[in-house]
């Protein structure tokens, strides 16, 4: 049966070097609709994104040869392909990192497979609502910057600047709002659409990723200490 949310044509790329992660996770994701390959190691799995295309990718940072974040590091510079990463350790450092090299996710090992369905469906809808949106918005513009939902195009200045899909969403969803404060809880919820249980270190990895891209902007992104962000809206300053 296919579920809402879900296409028949999704596929999911799973990289594990553990045949039992792999079995478990095409279990649940097969019952739930989804085509599903998997590959063993890294090598392998950064061939088989570029070639196969899957509409996402689980994959696991200890990896023989090329490592997990080396793989995303590599995939990241030709292909926007959403990214859960797996980490056996609760380590803060492991899961930044693989968000600072543009992961969309993370799962600690072990994980329930029920919720690692649900952490893909929802990065899936999400994108496919960027997708397929039936009405026109018009573009947002606030001093020199320019949000374009409709194009998912962002401009600062009359300049392009290229952005993943969350470090895009989140940004509309500031600029939306603008002068509004948003908590990291809210923009979890907002912007990944399901708890986060309490990872809100995501949300300050991707703002400093806005920042850092979109240098020279007017307005800012400002940081509410002990709160959360607001676009700045200087024009009611």
């Amino acid at each position: 049966m296919e579920l809402a949310g879900n296409s028949k044509s999704d596929s999911i790329l799973v990289v594990d070097d553990e045949q039992r992660i792999i079995d478990l996770a095409r279990m649940y994701l097969e019952q739930d609709g989804f085509r599903v390959t998997s590959a063993n190691n890294g090598t392998a799995a950064k061939r088989m994104i570029l070639t196969e295309k899957p509409n996402l990718v689980v994959l696991d940072l200890m990896l023989p040869g090329m490592d997990g974040l080396e793989v995303c590091r590599r995939v990241r510079e030709e292909s926007d392909v959403p990214i859960i990463m797996l980490t056996a350790r609760n380590d803060d450092i492991d899961k930044i990192v693989g968000l600072e090299l543009g992961a969309d996710d993370y799962l600690t090992k072990p994980f329930n497979p029920r919720e690692l369905v649900a952490r893909i469906r929802a990065i899936l809808r999400r994108a496919d609502r960027g997708a397929t949106r039936e009405e026109a918005p018009a573009p947002i513009n606030i001093g020199n910057l320019c949000v374009d939902a409709q194009r998912r195009r962002v401009e600062v200045a009359g300049a392009s600047v290229e952005l993943r899909m969350k470090e895009f969403d989140l940004l509309k969803t500031l600029a939306e709002n603008k002068g509004v404060v948003f908590s990291r809880e809210r923009l979890l919820e907002v912007v990944w659409g399901y708890d986060f249980a309490g990872e809100t270190r995501t949300v300050d990895v991707h703002i400093a990723h806005l920042r850092h891209k979109l240098r020279g902007m007017d307005p800012t992104i400002d940081t509410i200490w002990g709160v959360g962000y607001k676009l700045d809206d200087r024009e009611n300053a």
